[in-house]
């Protein structure tokens, strides 16, 4: 494996909710579903659901880790995952739904133990992490139609997702939580109203919205990454609008209803803060959205200070 290629290997109970949170994200080159950790030679769906196989449903990650990290990996794997169950995962029980960090070589395994060290003594869960962190195996690829479920099957894997618990789970362990009397001391008037009471600043009144600078736009209050400026353009609307953001793990999309009209509401993943809304009228050229946001909800770094400020590994968006 070349040095922009490495491979990482997640069990995380049914893989069919494994693919989402890494496919398509900047750095990933490929995610497959799959079995390994055990010793029947390339199994199929039916044997491993026997639970006589040793293996668990997992998925292997190809990626570029001067883009996405392995420890960026490990961490999005945790925010899948109740890491306290030893039965399996929500629904799913049995020993091919349990939980594994396979790892391929020494580096990601110090990262894991040490992620899993971080987690057991941060006193988010009550109850002992027992996910284990082993030695990767072989990885035997599953069927094409489990491949990619969550776009082949979209409708019936939102369902699942919601019905076997490991959506509310997410939400109700994974993300932060901010205390809003905390959240008004620390924001000016506009930045509350905008994040938190889904207020909209008015068009060319607003930081951003002609700014040209190089840099990236991060959330004023997870301070995560959403947007760099080589996806900004001139919309000619008066708010700061760009084709795409640079992580959509970072970012959710909901209807909104509000004020007479169906828009698509975009707002962060952590903090949970309305950015903007996203319309179908962007350039055509790259992809045809146009990410509509406020300046108040975002934070801008100039490239040059990205280092300083901890952004350092974002330097790949301007080469």
């Amino acid at each position: 494996m070349s040095s922009n290629r490495e491979i990482a290997t997640f069990a995380g109970g049914c893989f069919w909710c494994m693919v989402e949170p890494f496919d398509e994200r900047p750095g990933i080159i490929d995610v497959v579903s799959g079995y390994t950790g055990g010793t029947v030679e390339n199994p199929t769906y039916e044997q491993v659901c026997t639970n006589t196989t040793g293996h668990l449903e997992a998925v292997q990650i190809t990626f570029d880790p001067t883009i996405m990290t392995y420890e960026q990996l490990v961490n999005t794997f945790w925010q899948q995952i109740d890491p306290t169950d030893p039965n399996g995962q929500f629904n799913d029980r049995g020993e091919s739904y349990q939980t594994a960090i396979f790892y391929h070589n020494q580096e990601q395994r110090q990262i894991a133990e040490q992620s899993k060290q971080d987690l057991e003594t941060s006193g988010k869960f009550s109850k002992p992490v027992v996910t284990e962190i082993i030695p990767a195996k072989t990885f035997y690829a599953a069927e094409v139609e489990h491949q990619d479920y969550y776009k082949k099957q979209s409708f019936h894997y939102q369902l699942y997702k919601k019905g076997s618990g490991r959506e509310d789970f997410i939400k109700n362990n994974w993300q932060q939580k901010w205390d809003k009397n905390e959240l008004k001391a620390k924001l000016t008037p506009i930045q509350y109203n905008v994040t938190q009471e889904s207020g909209t600043e008015t068009p060319y009144q607003n930081e951003y919205w002609d700014n040209e600078e190089e840099g990236i736009y991060i959330d004023i209050i997870s301070k995560d990454v959403l947007f760099s400026s080589q996806d900004k353009f001139d919309a000619a609307c008066g708010w700061p609008s760009f084709t795409k953001p640079v992580d959509n793990y970072q970012v959710t999309e909901k209807t909104d209803k509000t004020h007479g009209m169906i828009r698509t509401e975009v707002r962060s993943k952590n903090a949970d803060s309305h950015l903007g809304h996203v319309f179908e009228d962007g350039p055509k050229e790259a992809g045809g959205l146009r990410y509509c946001m406020n300046s108040a909800a975002m934070k801008f770094i100039p490239k040059d200070k990205m280092a300083d400020e901890g952004y350092g590994n974002y330097s790949y968006l301007f080469k």
